[in-house]
């Protein structure tokens, strides 16, 4: 029985044509000892796991195993799944299923938990035509992305220099992340679609009301954000996403550690709020933008 690494430089190489090297952006091949290798010899090495790192700086700042851990938990509780169900339709709504495959990048994938459970709903579609990669900076993120069971290929890489040719992708995934729209562009193929969620102004309102005085931290507007999408993406739909969802003390206390809103926010406050709660109702409030290349 093939290791995960193994199994993973197969997989790899199944889809080789798909990278390119982050340094001099040549194409990369996958050669022995389960390496990516391009002409000029960068090399990028599996790690026993299962991921590449090929980033050529790390993350710094909040994003730890703590807060990847505590989001795993969450998704798995089904915290997410509406918001997974959606994309899920979304993508075979707007993908022909006669075409030879599908290839999908989580730009921002964090532990892995959206594209897992998405590509879970696709595979009855697409089966082995589904090529799904997820990078993130955050080393910690994709360590407990590739420790998971799935058949998918997890990297360490920025955002401005991922490891893909032009082109490549089907769909790009970029849930509640951060984005670089100049590279979403250069991997997206001609036909493809970027999907961007983004929080709208009800997100998770009750912790923002418990957690802030000032007005202007309770209120939010994404509406920045959505310009920002536009003016690089031609917005073919959108579409709102509302629901609500009691989570026990356990699960709001993931729910805190995994959300930047509790991140400014006094420990002595945080814990003061959990010691009151038994449950909670939490609202979702998202909008997900999908876009396509600009014509030129």
């Amino acid at each position: 029985m093939l290791n995960k690494k193994m199994r993973s430089a197969a997989l790899m190489t199944r889809f080789e044509t798909v990278f390119q090297c982050p340094l001099c952006a040549r194409e990369m091949k996958v050669v022995s000892p389960q390496s990516l290798v391009c002409p000029n010899d960068h090399t990028f090495d599996l790690a026993k796991q299962g991921y590449v790192n090929v980033a050529t700086h790390s993350s710094s700042g909040k994003y730890d195993k703590d807060l990847f851990e505590a989001r795993k938990a969450l998704a798995e509780s089904g915290f997410f799944e509406p918001l997974c169900e959606m994309l899920s339709g979304q993508i075979k709504d707007g993908l022909p299923l006669d075409k030879k495959g599908a290839k999908i990048l989580d730009a921002g994938c964090g532990e892995g938990s959206h594209l897992i459970r998405i590509t879970e709903k696709l595979k009855p579609s697409f089966g082995s035509r589904l090529f799904g990669a997820g990078i993130d900076l955050s080393k910690a993120g994709v360590l407990a992305a590739a420790r998971r069971d799935a058949e998918l290929v997890w990297l360490v890489a920025d955002l401005a220099k991922a490891p893909f040719q032009s082109g490549t992708f089907d769909v790009i995934l970029n849930i509640l992340s951060p984005s670089n729209y100049e590279e979403f562009t250069r991997l997206l193929s001609d036909e493809g679609a970027v999907i961007k969620v983004i929080p709208k102004s009800g997100y998770l309102k009750e912790l923002r009301e418990a957690f802030y005085d000032e007005p202007e931290k309770r209120a939010y507007s994404n509406q920045l954000t959505v310009d920002r999408f536009s003016a690089h993406f031609d917005v073919a739909k959108r579409r709102e996403l509302s629901y609500r969802s009691v989570l026990d003390r356990r699960q709001l206390a993931q729910l805190i550690r995994m959300t930047p809103l509790s991140w400014r926010t006094d420990e002595e406050r945080i814990k003061s709020y959990l010691m009151k709660k038994k449950a909670a109702t939490m609202s979702v409030n998202l909008d997900i933008l999908i876009g396509r290349k600009k014509a030129k």
